[in-house]
């Protein structure tokens, strides 16, 4: 993507990015954000947590938020591209099916099949690629076939699209003391740090969760700049081969810490939120299984 700075990214921006996001004919949903105490999910730590439901979004997960606010920002009709391992994928599919647009969407081969299919039955194409090869074969469709490049996580209009998750949290609490959010590429992580910053709450505390075997933000983090590593985990949503380099700059302005979990941890929570009625993938259950597995102190 072209470099895009930090600065960019302001509370005003966000805010007409929420109103597109409410209003678009995609259908997006101000998710319910439910008290942990009204679940029957065990709870052994002493504090009154929240968990936002966007497994509940159209689409099946908060993707549709940037897509359609990326899709408001182009032209109809046009031939897209992206990359993904399937939810930004079905997210993309749906948004070019509706707005009448050539999509195709290059994926990992690692990701499931049924994905592939679920995208395909929008009429999107699709390309299944070794991890390493996906930026090659993206790049081989705008150049060879005069495609626009949209990314799954790296991109200034889909970040302020998430960001609307953030002002929804915000919404029901004002002034949250933490908050939590699972990160792969880190495209949720840096709209909903950056929309809770810069709405005032200075002292909120904004952790990101990645899977050990796919943990390029807390590298990132780390060296100072946005890195890539062969990712393997369970959660194939959150293994991205590297992060984002504008969700980075804002993770390193906005967010306390990336916390690590692994797969075993990753599936006992999609176990624990299954057994009290919540169907949750893996990579949608990292934030929840980062807070019941104790790895966000001093919460």
């Amino acid at each position: 993507m072209d470099e895009v700075s930090v600065d960019t990214v302001t509370l005003d921006l966000l805010r007409e990015a929420r109103e597109t996001v409410r209003s678009s004919p995609l259908g997006v949903i101000n998710t319910p954000l439910i008290p942990w105490c009204q679940t029957t999910l065990p709870l052994n730590i002493n504090c009154n947590i929240h968990i936002k439901l966007e497994n509940m979004q159209r689409t099946g997960s908060f993707k549709i938020r940037g897509v359609a606010n990326q899709f408001a920002k182009r032209p109809k009709g046009g031939h897209f591209v992206t990359m993904s391992a399937g939810n930004y994928g079905k997210s993309f599919a749906y948004a070019s099916n509706h707005y009448g647009s050539k999509g195709k969407v290059v994926m990992p081969e690692t990701a499931p099949v049924s994905r592939s299919i679920l995208i395909k039955s929008f009429g999107v194409e699709v390309e299944r690629v070794p991890t390493t090869c996906l930026m090659t074969v993206v790049n081989r469709c705008v150049q060879e076939d005069n495609m626009t490049f949209l990314h799954s996580y790296d991109d200034l209009d889909l970040i302020a699209g998430h960001a609307s998750l953030g002002m929804e949290v915000l919404e029901v609490i004002p002034v949250p003391d933490v908050v939590v959010v699972c990160c792969g590429g880190g495209g949720l992580l840096a709209g909903v740090a950056a929309a809770i910053k810069l709405s005032g709450c200075d002292k909120t505390r904004i952790y990101g969760v990645e899977p050990e075997g796919a943990c390029t933000m807390y590298k990132s983090l780390i060296e100072n700049k946005p890195v890539g590593m062969e990712t393997k985990s369970i959660a194939s949503g959150l293994a991205p081969p590297f992060a984002g380099t504008l969700p980075f700059e804002l993770c390193r302005r906005f967010v306390e810490a990336i916390v690590l979990i692994n797969d075993e941890e990753i599936k006992a929570a999609v176990s624990t939120l299954y057994k009290s009625g919540l169907v949750v993938e893996p990579s949608g259950s990292a934030a929840f299984a980062a807070i019941i597995s104790n790895k966000i102190h001093n919460a």
